[in-house]
C-alpha cells in the first residue's frame, strides 16, 4: 500500500522572520508585511500567537486591532527561497528527489512507500524525525499529513493535523469515511472553492458522503468532467502520483507578466507600465527561444471604480519581438482600457507559445530588423544575468511613473532582501 506524506511549514515566513529575531512564532506578535506601503498592504504571513489572538491569516494591516502589539517585518522573499532550498535539502538526506514533489515554497509531497522497510520506520515515525530536523536546525515548526493517496495525505494535513498534539495525521479510504465523510464546510476539502460548494448545495449535498451517494448522472450533468475528480474524492480516491506529476507535459504553454501597482495610476501613466511589462514579457519568450501570435490583457481598476477589463488578439505574425508585441498590447490597452479609471493592476501574457522555429513573418515584417531585435535583448539579458537586472534600462524606465527598476529588486512583487530601516 503506497505511502505519501504532505509537509507544511507553519506560517512560514513568519516562522522565518521569528527564527532569526530569535523569537517563538507560537508566543511573539509577528506580521510580514511591509507597512511601508499603506495600512492596507495585505499580511503575506502572522505569527500562530497572533492568530489566537483571532487575527485572519492574510489580513490588511488596518484589520489587526489597535490593541494588539506587534512586530512588522519587511518580506524578504530570496530569504524565504534559501530557507526553503535548505529544508528540501533536509527532505533530499531522506528521500530521493524522484519521490518529493515541491508543491509551493512551504509545502511538499514525499513518497516515502520504499523507504519504511528500509529505515524500519512507520511513516509516522519518519515524519517526526524529519519535522524534528527542520525545527533542530531552522527553528521553523512543521505539520504533514500521511495517506494511502495524495488527496488523503493533503486532506489529512489540511483539516486533521493542526488539531493533532504532534502535529501530524494519517488517513486511508476507511478512516476517511469514518472521520470526514460528515465535515462541513466542503471548502476545507482540497479543490472545493465556494463556488463549487454553493453548486452543490443547490442539488442537496453538503458533506463528503452527500456526494459519494449522489447519482453520478446528476453529478456529471452539474459538473462534466469535473464530477469524476469530485466523486473519487469524496470516496478518499485518487490515482494520480508523484510520478505523474513528473512526467506529465502540458499540450498548451503560456508565458504572463503580472503587477499590482503601488498607487492608482491614471489611463495616460498606465501604459508607461503596459510598455515595460511588455518588454519584459519579450525578454522573457527570447530567453526562452519562444514565439507567440496570440496576447492577451487584463486590467484592474482602483477600489469602487470600474469592474475589471481586458481582452485577446491573434496577430498574423508567430514572434517575441518587442516592437511587434508593444503595438499589439497597446492596441488592447486602447481598446479595453478605461479612459477615466484608475488602474492598479495589470497582466499580460504570451498564449500557445512555440520554440522559435516557427516563427512567421509576413510582407510587413522585415526578418532581418526582427533578428537584429532579438539580438539585441538577447545581449541586454547576457549583460542583465551577469551584472544585475538594472545594469541596463530603457529611457522609459526612468520615467516618474514607471516601475520597472523597483521591480527588477523584487521576487514575486516582494523586496528579495527586505528595506534598508536605515535608509
Amino acid at each position: 500500500m503506497k505511502q505519501y506524506m504532505v509537509i507544511d511549514l507553519k506560517s512560514f515566513y513568519a516562522s522565518v522572520e521569528c527564527a532569526d529575531r530569535g523569537l517563538d512564532p507560537m508566543k511573539d506578535n509577528l506580521v510580514v508585511a511591509d507597512v511601508a506601503r499603506s495600512r492596507g498592504t495585505i499580511c503575506l504571513a502572522i505569527t500562530p500567537a497572533m492568530k489566537a489572538l483571532g487575527v485572519k491569516n492574510r489580513c490588511r494591516i488596518f484589520e489587526i486591532p489597535k490593541s494588539i502589539e506587534y512586530i512588522a517585518a519587511v518580506p524578504r522573499m530570496q530569504r524565504y527561497i534559501d530557507v526553503s532550498a535548505e529544508i528540501y535539502e533536509i527532505y533530499l538526506s531522506y528521500i530521493s528527489k524522484e519521490d518529493i514533489h515541491v508543491y509551493s515554497i512551504d509545502e511538499a509531497f514525499l513518497d516515502v512507500t520504499a523507504y519504511l522497510d528500509l529505515y524500519g520506520m512507520s511513516a509516522h515515525d519518519l515524519a517526526i524525525k524529519i519535522m524534528d530536523e527542520i525545527k533542530e536546525k531552522l527553528k521553523i515548526r512543521a505539520t504533514c499529513g500521511i495517506g494511502t493517496n495524495m488527496y488523503l495525505a493533503k486532506v489529512a494535513l489540511d483539516i486533521l493535523a493542526k488539531h493533532s498534539p504532534d502535529f501530524i495525521a494519517e488517513l486511508d479510504e476507511e478512516s476517511f469515511k469514518r472521520r470526514l465523510w460528515k465535515h462541513k464546510p466542503l471548502t476545507d476539502f482540497w479543490r472545493i472553492g465556494p463556488g463549487t460548494m454553493r453548486h452543490l448545495a443547490t442539488l442537496g449535498l453538503f458533506t463528503q458522503e452527500d456526494i459519494a451517494k449522489a447519482p453520478e448522472k446528476l453529478l456529471l450533468k452539474h459538473f462534466g468532467v469535473n464530477s469524476e475528480f469530485l466523486i473519487d474524492h469524496a470516496w478518499g480516491r485518487e490515482s494520480c502520483t508523484i510520478y505523474d506529476i513528473k512526467h506529465y507535459t502540458n499540450k498548451s504553454h503560456s508565458l504572463s507578466c503580472g503587477q499590482v501597482l503601488m498607487r492608482d495610476y491614471t489611463y495616460d501613466e498606465a501604459i508607461t507600465v503596459l510598455k515595460e511589462m511588455v518588454g519584459e514579457l519579450s525578454s522573457d519568450m527570447v530567453a526562452n527561444q519562444v514565439v507567440s501570435n496570440s496576447f492577451s490583457l487584463y486590467i484592474g481598476y482602483s477600489y469602487d471604480s470600474y469592474m475589471s477589463t481586458g481582452g485577446g488578439t491573434t496577430i498574423q505574425v508567430r514572434t517575441n519581438s518587442i516592437r511587434i508585441m508593444q503595438d499589439a498590447f497597446v492596441q488592447l490597452y486602447k481598446k479595453f482600457a478605461q479612459p477615466d479609471g484608475l488602474i492598479r493592476r495589470f497582466n499580460i501574457s504570451a498564449n500557445g507559445i512555440v520554440d522559435e522555429c516557427y516563427e512567421q513573418y509576413s510582407f510587413f515584417v522585415d526578418p532581418v530588423v526582427m533578428e537584429k531585435d532579438r539580438q539585441i535583448t538577447r545581449s541586454a539579458n547576457m549583460l542583465k544575468n551577469k551584472f544585475g537586472k538594472n545594469a541596463i534600462l530603457k529611457g522609459i524606465d526612468l520615467l516618474e511613473e514607471a516601475t520597472q527598476m523597483e521591480r527588477n529588486m523584487q521576487i514575486g512583487g516582494h523586496l528579495a532582501n527586505g528595506r534598508d530601516e536605515n535608509a
